[in-house]
């Protein structure tokens, strides 16, 4: 960060202001992200006007990035290398030395993320799994951390299989009542990780609440965003230390590569994590960054049709006698259907539903055509997931029936392909066409 002199700051506030070097965007004491105007803004800096993008035109162009391609090629060239030649001995001036530290792809992609999210910065991770244990290697043996209890179970068993094998303390609370996260405070409780909305019960959890109640603890307060992405919810600007996305659903949005991020409102702090990810090496590899830089463009428009393809297919399903229960915080009877409203810009594209049988889960599973049946979410096909076989086999089973998670229960994540066809397609994979 530099600083921006008094004289010539935006709008003649009398609060200083500085440049984010991430963003480009100006920052005010009373605005720290430089953030507070949706739309697209200009502000003067020596003369020269610099705009802040909508989140339509950062997903396609980033904001300000630190490098453009040498060449002006549309799109950002993929460094397939290891390393970097050295013209004198020290770090290179391009500030890329070898890939495993930093390489222009990542960095161009790390850029648009961070602008997205309205980060200091974020680091790309080869997966969203890695991205989460980079995030727990800040803590130490005896660190307590709260999590939300019904989370991705690949979460979960990262949780209670190595994090507590190396000393951490984890405690599963319901985050949808943050008075449970006031419970469960204790002198040691260095970090609060929750999903909102949670996989696959689709549970909200109040992040403005839930960071006062980190901040006052002095513990961090970690969101993972993956079901909403930054398009439709920012967990830092409404108090969240760190967002963690799978970059492999929504982000890159075509179901063909793996990926992880961390964006981080404090450079500290980010800082520290650049040091874990160089260290312990689980960053993502060039091409894969071009792939997920790729599938950004089309983020806006892809989870617009996201939601309303879901909101099409929750009322099918709400009209289908063998459907008992449809959890999907677009719906106004859903428990987190105001929280959901106050805190993000819409409801995103998963639906869980439970059906009134074992066997007809299975049945289903078997029948559907277009759907297709498998594991992941967040890409352009509709996948239905059977959790309790696939997501979550395991999360201890007293953890999935106190979350609802029985086989009776389908994760669908609906893809963009026709509404009408994705409903055909569950009406006669319940024998009723």
């Amino acid at each position: 960060m530099w600083h921006m002199p008094d004289k010539i700051r935006p709008g003649g506030s009398l609060a200083p202001a500085r440049r984010n070097h991430v963003c480009g965007i100006y920052q005010t004491m009373a605005d720290p992200y430089g953030i507070l105007a949706p739309a697209a803004f200009y502000v003067n800096y020596q003369g020269v006007n610099k705009m802040s993008y909508d989140i339509q035109t950062r997903c396609i162009h980033g904001q300000e990035h630190s490098r453009e391609d040498a060449l002006c090629s549309i799109s950002y060239p993929i460094y397939q290398t290891a390393s970097f030649s050295h013209l004198t001995p020290g770090h290179n001036p391009s500030g890329f030395d070898y890939s495993r530290e930093s390489n222009p792809t990542r960095s161009y992609l790390e850029e648009t993320i961070s602008s997205l999210e309205y980060a200091a910065d974020s680091i790309a991770f080869s997966s969203g799994m890695a991205a989460i244990s980079a995030c727990f290697e800040l803590f130490r043996p005896g660190d307590h951390v709260i999590c939300t209890d019904d989370l991705y179970g690949g979460s979960v068993r990262l949780f209670q299989t190595i994090s507590e094998k190396n000393g951490l303390e984890i405690d599963f609370v319901d985050t949808s009542h943050v008075e449970n996260i006031n419970n469960a405070l204790r002198p040691n409780t260095k970090a609060i990780y929750v999903e909102t909305p949670t996989n696959p019960m689709m549970h909200v959890t109040d992040i403005a609440a839930a960071a006062q109640i980190a901040q006052a603890a002095g513990a961090l307060l970690i969101v993972d965003n993956t079901f909403l992405t930054p398009y439709l919810q920012n967990p830092l600007l409404l108090g969240a230390d760190l967002v963690v996305h799978s970059g492999t659903k929504y982000l890159s949005g075509h179901n063909d590569t793996i990926s992880g991020f961390l964006c981080i409102k404090d450079q500290a702090l980010a800082d520290r994590l650049r040091l874990i990810a160089k260290t312990t090496g689980a960053v993502l590899a060039p091409f894969d960054s071009w792939l997920v830089h790729r599938g950004i463009k089309t983020l806006p428009i892809r989870m617009e049709r996201h939601e309303e393809n879901a909101r099409h297919l929750v009322h099918v399903l709400q009209n289908i006698k063998y459907v008992k229960n449809v959890y999907y915080v677009g719906l106004p009877g859903h428990p987190g259907y105001e929280l959901n409203k106050k805190q993000a810009r819409g409801a995103g594209g998963m639906i869980s539903f439970e059906v009134d049988s074992a066997q007809r889960a299975r049945k289903l599973l078997e029948s559907v055509r277009l759907i297709t049946f498998a594991e992941s979410l967040g890409g352009t096909e509709s996948l239905l997931t059977y959790p309790i076989a696939q997501t979550h086999t395991d999360v201890p089973q007293d953890m999935r029936e106190k979350a609802g998670i029985t086989d009776r229960l389908l994760r669908l994540s609906v893809g963009l392909e026709s509404a009408k066809d994705l409903e055909d397609d569950l009406l006669q994979a319940f024998g009723l066409l």
